[in-house]
């Protein structure tokens, strides 16, 4: 059985800051591709036999310079809705709601953790039956990815608070005695 390959897209102008990226399709920065291309040596390695990727441009654009570029586009790979906090930093949100958390508490018009939680099981079903044929990549946004991770696991969906993810990283799912587990998680090309 093969593995899923998670790629987190290269750093953003809005990653840099900080500020939730949701739906806002942002291009990446000159550091984000660099990430980017120091990624294809590490996927060239992993022998990927299917790509999935956000259609979000710096997923996409990541995926490329990967070395990825044969792949399809899935909609449930979007990054969580942020809602009326889309574009805003944490700090900037807990000026109006101090003690704010994503994991916790939510956004106003965007997501629940179990809302992108469905749609991140139904990926892990979609990408299941492939996992047979090799190892299968997805190139995706932090949150998302996160949360997948928690649901691979069998986790609640907000446990994917416990899984840190960068940009420009790779992490690795698969099983060991058929049970689901973290091969590596959060590894920097360089």
């Amino acid at each position: 059985m093969g593995e899923l390959i998670l790629l987190r897209h290269g750093e953003t102008e809005w990653a840099r800051t900080g500020r939730h990226t949701g739906r806002t399709d942002v291009p990446l920065t000159s550091h984000g591709e660099e990430q980017a291309k120091a990624l294809a040596p590490i996927i060239a390695a992993r022998d990927v036999t299917r790509t999935l990727t956000s259609p979000a441009q710096r997923a996409r654009r990541t995926a490329e310079l990967a070395g990825l570029t044969e792949g399809d586009v899935d909609d449930r790979l979007w990054e969580w809705d942020y809602g009326a906090y889309e574009g805003r930093t944490t700090p900037d949100i807990r000026r109006d709601r101090p003690g704010w958390y994503l994991w916790s508490d939510g956004v106003p018009e965007g997501e629940t953790a179990e809302q992108v939680g469905a749609r991140t099981d139904a990926v892990i079903e979609r990408v299941r039956p492939y996992l047979a044929e090799g190892n299968v990549a997805l190139v995706a946004h932090g949150h998302v990815l996160r949360v997948l991770t928690a649901r691979w696991l069998g986790l609640p969906p907000a446990d994917g608070r416990l899984f840190r993810l960068d940009t420009g990283t790779v992490s690795a799912l698969g099983t060991e005695h058929d049970r689901p587990v973290i091969g590596s998680w959060n590894v920097p090309a360089r």
